[in-house]
């Protein structure tokens, strides 16, 4: 017979990867975990992992049922979710999103989330490189890059604009030599090699001759770079705003649509609805700020 407790012990293993962190996660000893482990394997009749001195892996069965896991995993949630009293909204709503949407867009704007919805608490993560709904890393997710595969329901929002910016005493020198000397021979800001695949760093590697003056791994440090006046950079409307920089070239293809992504299994969920209906509303009000150049 299967027990529930059992598959939630299986995707536990799977996720960490070592026995050790899963029980931890679970809150459980190591030694009841691994009982509960031969407990499914007895009861599917199949081995689910390959015990190694580094940790655990799936077998092809392990592979074969981890979606189905999963599933499983989401409707005992909906379950749960469902025989609650839906008046009241409450729990934690795990959100991935990009630093910058979260420091300049989310959080100035959660009070007033927070005053309608006091019983919820929103968690976000923003490692969004690694941060996955099919694996249950985060509820939802606003962000850049569409995804191709998973349990997820996908709407686009909006777009982020792009331009080039100047700052200090470089936005003179570029207006007065830019007649005379072209763009792309001006000093410039780029990405490092670990992100030379954002579209912003893919562009400005094809539009700029020679190196850039400085490669930085954020966007913060873009800023700051072009307020300090050390060359022309690539970077959202939104940001270069409020940082005193001035855009020598709006028209620069780098627009990036933007997504709202949530687990298909939590659509329904009072708390991520409202969660949801936030974001959309934000980045609606928001659309000029986050699409165009000042003025």
């Amino acid at each position: 017979m299967l027990v529930w407790d059992d598959a939630k012990a299986f995707l536990a293993v799977a996720r960490k990867g070592q026995l050790s962190s899963a029980a931890q996660h679970m809150g459980l000893g190591i030694a009841t975990l691994s009982r509960r482990l031969d407990r499914l394997e007895g009861a599917l009749g199949v081995k689910l992992f390959q015990r190694h001195q580094t940790g655990y892996s799936l077998t092809s069965d392990g592979e074969e049922l981890l979606e189905k896991a999963e599933m499983l995993e989401g409707a005992a949630q909906a379950f749960q979710e469902g025989a609650q009293h839906q008046a009241q909204v409450r729990g934690r709503v795990r959100l991935a999103t990009a630093e910058n949407f979260a420091s300049h867009l989310i959080i100035p704007r959660l009070s007033q989330f927070a005053s309608q919805y006091p019983s919820v608490t929103l968690d976000i993560v923003t490692e969004i490189r690694t941060a996955n709904l099919h694996r249950r890393d985060a509820d939802l997710a606003l962000r850049l890059v569409k995804p191709t595969r998973g349990n997820i329901t996908l709407r686009r929002l909006g777009t982020l604009g792009f331009g080039l910016y100047a700052g200090g005493a470089f936005v003179n020198q570029v207006l007065e030599r830019k007649s005379a000397q072209p763009l792309t021979e001006m000093p410039w800001i780029s990405w490092g090699e670990a992100y030379s695949d954002l579209p912003a760093a893919e562009w400005a590697e094809r539009y700029f001759e020679g190196e850039p003056r400085l490669l930085a791994s954020s966007l913060a440090s873009h800023v700051a770079a072009a307020r300090a006046g050390l060359g022309l950079a690539v970077l959202p409307h939104f940001l270069a705003h409020g940082a005193g920089l001035v855009c020598v070239e709006p028209d620069i293809s780098v627009s990036q649509p933007i997504y709202l992504v949530i687990h298909s299994d939590l659509t329904q969920t009072p708390r991520v609805r409202v969660t949801a209906d936030f974001l959309a509303e934000l980045v609606e009000e928001n659309r000029d700020w986050l699409s165009h150049p000042v003025g």
